[in-house]
């Protein structure tokens, strides 16, 4: 079960990385989107130092001790980056700069002090989990009570600056905010108790291993909480769109024996979009825009066609296909028990959503009117 959470906990993650790098390759110049990149790149780039295998293969490489200290050093990396999204959004940016220069001098000792540590200690001091560790070896203290201060600092100032975007925001974004908030608040608590095993450790004292694997649960719980925190939006977002793709492509799908009925009778109305490529047929732009463009010239083919709606009126004039929609749309607008004059209201309807939603009716009932249709291919191209 831990495997499998750990597993869609990193696809996820390398899920964001891959979305924020695209973002990214597209507005290359936003610094809070550059921040918040690199702070997922340098997440996603701690884990396979943490991993047995990943550890043990840097280790050969680099020496004993080293995954480790890049695994911390990337966590640094991941917090300060974060704080620095925070910095980069605010509005004065001349205040954020400076800012960020001097969050990145205290990263900066803070990691120094790590790196020494740990390259002066018997490679075998850092081999091991936290809770085996032993303390009483000063770098070995050090090297975990440095970056416990540090996590524990930059995750209760970054939790800060999400709990006062969270009470101004408005869902889904609050609800994100809110939760990645609450992750942050609960790693930085558990950093500051962890710093404190370490130092009554240090001391030669003995912490019980069920609370030192109590506060790794919660941290661990607190991870994922923020990292769902911080995608929920998006997440929420991207399925909304979804939803309104599928009800646009059935709209636009619905509204084809209406819209083929009105190129018939009149082909220039159809706008010349040329020949959509996959993306234009498929994608959520492309769907947006056909379904928009097939009701434009519906309702400019309807307010074309009512003048000859009456009885008598397709006798104004010599086109068969003009009359022939005509005839069609009266009979459809009978069978729905309305008026011919009923048309226009559509049309002149200010409620869009209304609108479409009369469209995609007539377009049912023109379905249903029995007719031999022609193809209209070879007037306006089948879109």
């Amino acid at each position: 079960m831990a495997v499998t959470v750990v597993i869609v906990f990193l696809s996820a993650l390398g899920a964001a990385v891959a979305w924020k790098a695209y973002q990214l390759s597209r507005a290359p110049g936003d610094r809070p989107l550059r921040a918040i990149t690199a702070c997922l790149v340098s997440a996603a780039a701690s884990y396979p130092f943490a991993m047995p295998g990943g550890a043990s293969g840097f280790d050969g490489i680099a020496g004993h001790g080293m995954a480790k200290l890049m695994q911390n050093l990337l966590l640094l990396a991941t917090v300060y980056f974060l704080m620095l999204f925070y910095l980069d959004s605010a509005a004065n940016e001349a205040v954020s700069r400076r800012r960020a220069k001097r969050e990145a001098v205290v990263v900066l000792v803070v990691a120094a002090t790590m790196t020494v540590a740990a390259k002066t200690v018997d490679h075998t001091a850092l081999a091991g989990s936290f809770s085996t560790l032993d303390m009483t070896i000063p770098q070995v203290a050090v090297f975990y009570f440095a970056g416990g201060f540090y996590l524990a600092y930059a995750l209760a100032v970054a939790g800060v600056w999400t709990r006062r975007y969270a009470r101004v925001s408005k869902r889904p974004h609050s609800t994100g905010l809110w939760m990645a908030a609450i992750g942050m608040f609960a790693m930085a608590a558990s950093s500051l108790v962890r710093m404190g095993f370490v130092v009554i450790r240090s001391q030669g004292g003995h912490v019980p291993l069920d609370l030192m694997n109590v506060v790794a649960r919660v941290l661990m719980v607190s991870i994922f909480l923020f990292f769902i925190g911080v995608t929920y939006p998006g997440v929420r977002t991207r399925a909304s769109a979804c939803r309104l793709w599928f009800v646009q492509r059935r709209a636009y799908g619905r509204l084809e024996p209406l819209w083929t009925l009105i190129a018939e009778a009149f082909p220039h109305l159809v706008l010349d979009g040329g020949t959509p490529s996959w993306g234009e047929r498929r994608g959520l732009r492309g769907v947006r825009r056909r379904y928009y463009r097939r009701v434009v010239e519906c309702r400019d083919g309807l307010v074309h066609l009512a003048p000859y709606m009456a009885a008598d009126g397709a006798d104004g004039t010599s086109d068969p296909a003009v009359k022939r929609a005509a005839a069609v749309l009266r009979q459809a607008v009978a069978d729905q028990g309305g008026e011919p004059g009923a048309l226009l209201e559509i049309v002149r309807d200010r409620d869009r959503t209304a609108d479409r939603g009369q469209l995609c009716l007539l377009s049912d009932a023109v379905r249903k009117v029995p007719r031999t249709r022609e193809e209209v291919a070879e007037h306006v191209g089948q879109r």
